[in-house]
């Protein structure tokens, strides 16, 4: 030990003592007064009574005031953390009781941010979490209270006012919607967001604790996550019986795909120059042995949120490749089966040989599968992964097919890089394309733009003759939707194919007789 530490410690000791000396002389304060009644000298005793401890006390000094514990605060933004927002609630609850001011809880989350982490990694979404907290900030007012939950997921407490009402509150989301959808400038990239918005107002909290009201607020964004993205939903009671549903849904969800409920359905897609049948997609339809078809818009986002949506696409797989040798057998010629992959699927390394097992399995040729990428994939996808995949997949002879053409921002290198060979136009272009002159401009543009780079083209959602007929017109040279066929179990196609060429054969045949 230096002698620094030695003298530092020998001081420590002697303050300690001299402490201790001090504290002892205030036990002789009861001896005192005694020894002063005790000889009449009550003046003494007076003296000795206050005058010692007075001593004894500014010689140790006052106590040092007791300071409020700091509460913790989020390591990454500086803001408050669920505990302090809690409390605040409670306070902002107790006042409201009291003066009749009122408030409200926001639960504020960066669409699909999950999907930024995958693709920008954790540096960057760390830098968009401080980003959209330093907004949040600056949007809000200086008594408001903003804590961080987790991921990239937000609380605000408004500070208590008079009336807090549901309008008020919209405005106040919408607002803060606006201030997040700015672009951001994240490690020297541009990025957009979106965010889904739940809130609850202090009158429609289930109870009058700060707790119920968060979980409330929460509830609603779970709503707003099933409506989004950038949807705002505020917390009723009606909202808690549609919620107590879609858990049940999410533990039913599992079961239902592991005993087959949720299966492939088809659409067929025909040729728009012979009218031919040039394939089938298969789309995932749930049949519930209670509540009959559940739309995929209510148990997709359910697979999602459970983990499944891999599991999903090994079923949707295994299915269409059942179905094309069942075709096969019954003497059906269906070039080929479009099947969905979605960006976790084809972010897998080993998704190749899986794919390869599967064909050898059914024996069949590669040409037979088509897989569907949508185009937000290839427009935002920074991983090497997926396109490694799918260069792969195409050099193995599968079609690759760019679903929903035109509502992102793929570029012509980008499609080139995915080896896409047919593009699937958004039915946003389709539809009443046969009255809208600014519609037929747009799918002529697009249209051109395929035929220069000598790519196929399917028109989705085409819904009547005149819609059908424009596109033919136009040269668009495949087409699907409910103008065609609604989707169907396997078990329907194997009438459904043998009526449509049946009427193609009579067409053909009426056109002659005519000629």
């Amino acid at each position: 030990m230096s002698h620094s530490g030695t003298s530092s410690t020998t001081a420590s000791k002697g303050r300690l003592l001299a402490r201790n000396v001090w504290l002892q002389l205030l036990a002789f304060v009861p001896a005192t007064v005694l020894a002063g009644i005790w000889f009449g000298i009550e003046a003494a005793a007076v003296i000795g009574t206050l005058a010692l401890p007075a001593f004894v006390i500014r010689k140790l000094g006052a106590p040092a005031p007791t300071r409020a514990p700091r509460l913790p605060i989020d390591g990454l933004t500086g803001l408050s953390l669920r505990q302090e927002l809690v409390d605040s609630m409670d306070s902002a609850l107790s006042e409201r009781r009291e003066n009749g001011l009122s408030t409200a809880c926001l639960v504020v989350e960066v669409d699909e941010f999950q999907s930024l982490v995958d693709r920008r990694g954790h540096s960057a979404s760390e830098a968009l979490v401080k980003a959209v907290a330093h907004r949040l900030r600056d949007t809000m007012r200086d008594a408001d209270v903003i804590a961080r939950m987790d991921g990239a997921t937000f609380a605000i407490l408004l500070s208590p006012v008079r009336n807090a009402d549901l309008e008020a509150v919209i405005q106040i989301s919408s607002r803060l919607q606006s201030a997040l959808g700015e672009p951001m400038s994240i490690d020297g990239t541009t990025v957009y967001i979106s965010c889904s918005i739940g809130f609850c107002l202090s009158s429609r909290t289930p109870e009058d604790t700060g707790i119920k009201m968060l979980i409330a607020a929460e509830s609603a964004l779970i709503e707003a996550r099933r409506n989004g993205p950038g949807a705002i939903r505020s917390y009723s009671r009606e909202m808690k019986k549609r919620l107590k549903d879609y858990r049940s849904l999410l533990e039913e969800v599992r079961v239902g795909l592991e005993l087959g409920q949720i299966s492939a359905w088809y659409q067929p897609q025909v040729s728009t120059d012979s009218g031919e049948v040039t394939g089938f997609e298969a789309l995932a339809r749930w049949t519930h042995p209670d509540r009959g078809l559940i739309p995929p818009g209510e148990f997709l986002p359910a697979l999602e949120e459970v983990g499944l949506l891999s599991r999903l696409g090994e079923v949707m797989l295994y299915n269409a490749l059942n179905a094309i040798r069942n075709w096969d057998r019954a003497g059906l010629e269906i070039p080929s089966v479009a099947v969905n992959f979605s960006a976790a699927e084809l972010g897998d390394p080993k998704l190749m040989e899986k794919v390869r097992w599967e064909l050898d399995r059914f024996d069949l040729t590669p040409d037979r599968l088509t897989i569907e990428v949508l185009e937000n994939v290839v427009a935002e996808l920074d991983d090497d992964t997926i396109p490694r995949n799918l260069r792969a997949l195409s050099d193995l002879g599968c079609k690759i097919d760019l679903d929903d053409f035109g509502t992102g921002q793929a570029s012509i290198a980008s499609m080139r890089r995915f080896a896409v060979n047919r593009i699937k136009i958004d039915r946003s272009f389709v539809t009443k394309i046969d009255e809208d002159p600014e519609q037929q401009k747009m799918l002529s543009a697009i249209l051109m733009m395929a035929e220069r780079l000598d790519l196929e083209t399917l028109a989705e959602g085409v819904e009547s003759l005149g819609e059908r007929s424009v596109l033919a017109q136009l040269g668009c040279s495949h087409i699907q939707g409910f103008g065609v066929a609604r989707p169907m179990p396997f078990e329907d196609t194997l009438a459904w194919v043998p009526g449509h060429r049946s009427k193609l054969t009579q067409a053909r045949n009426a056109g002659q007789r005519i000629g």
